[in-house]
């Protein structure tokens, strides 16, 4: 196996970290989702649940996909049309959609509304990962992303209604 030294999930984390993706900033968006409905939510709790949802092996490989994908538009290595397609972030393209939504199925029906409202808004490290103007592509991992957050939300809500 590729990953005997390197876990999939330690690999998928240091892939994120190199786009500039911690769990920090991804807790930072379940604790947007989530703090309305839990006053007293802490950033922990939230970093717990993105660790979490980090450990499925379904989240992983997405990731790696993803992230891969957007280096090989950023090198210009896919060929045409996908590769003006990805450069762009076409909005009718959609696959890059399709990925998240496998993350976000892990926790039920919940995260796409959590996913879908996220990646509307676009706050805080997703807003940066939609800026084009720095020359990285992140058609990929802006979504992966949102799709985590809306994932540990998730999980972070059937949790709590589980307690009550």
């Amino acid at each position: 196996m590729v990953y005997q030294h390197h876990p999939l999930k330690e690999t998928a984390i240091s892939l994120l970290k190199e786009r500039g993706v911690t769990t920090d900033k991804i807790a930072e968006l379940v604790h947007f989702l989530q703090s309305q409905y839990f006053p007293e939510l802490t950033m922990e709790a939230c970093k717990a649940n993105v660790e979490h949802v980090l450990g499925k092996r379904e989240v992983q490989n997405a990731i790696i996909t993803g992230i891969e994908l957007d280096r090989l538009t950023e090198k210009k290595a896919i060929t045409e049309p996908l590769q003006e397609i990805l450069e762009n972030d076409e909005g009718l393209y959609g696959i890059d959609e399709i990925i998240a939504l496998s993350i976000v199925n892990v926790y039920g029906s919940i995260g796409f509304t959590n996913y879908g409202y996220i990646d509307k808004v676009k706050p805080g490290i997703l807003k940066k990962l939609n800026d084009k103007s720095t020359g990285e592509c992140h058609t990929f991992l802006d979504d992966i992303v949102g799709a985590i957050a809306a994932a540990a939300s998730s999980r972070l809500a059937h949790r709590a209604a589980n307690v009550e």
